[in-house]
């Protein structure tokens, strides 16, 4: 993977705060991976919820910042370019750790068996070099 200019590529998802949950992307291959990362702040709205006293990062919103990452990596391939792609489903998830405020989440996706109307990718988040989750991810092209 090479040098990416990080704010242009995250500026590709159609996410915008506070739905996004990709702050920086340090590496991207167009079509093929990325790294990004997404920073738990604790001042998110929901962390009030999940849980009072015990903010944890919900795993759903893991899965969905990785396909975030993934839709970079997408979305940087002058093929899909202007394309928008959405969850279409997930397999072989695992969560493997908590995810508090003040740690930052690693999110690596590698696509494969992409087509005009969509693919998979294998993802896997880390905090501090350790798996918090990991997933297959489906997407479709609208």
């Amino acid at each position: 993977m090479t040098a990416v200019d990080s704010d242009a590529l995250v500026a590709l998802l159609p996410h915008r705060p506070p739905f996004r949950f990709v702050d920086a992307v340090d590496a991207c291959e167009a079509g093929v991976s990325v790294t990004g990362r997404y920073h738990v702040r604790g001042d998110e709205a929901f962390l009030a919820g999940h849980f009072p006293g015990n903010p944890v990062f919900p795993g759903v919103l893991q899965l969905e910042a990785l396909a975030q990452a993934g839709a970079i990596a997408l979305l940087a391939d002058a093929r899909y370019a202007g394309k928008l792609p959405l969850f279409g489903g997930v397999e072989e998830v695992r969560f493997r750790r908590l995810v508090v405020p003040g740690d930052t989440l690693v999110l690596d996706v590698t696509l494969e068996r992409l087509s005009a109307r969509g693919g998979w990718g294998v993802a896997v988040a880390t905090v501090e070099g350790k798996a918090s989750c990991k997933a297959r991810l489906f997407f479709a092209l609208a």
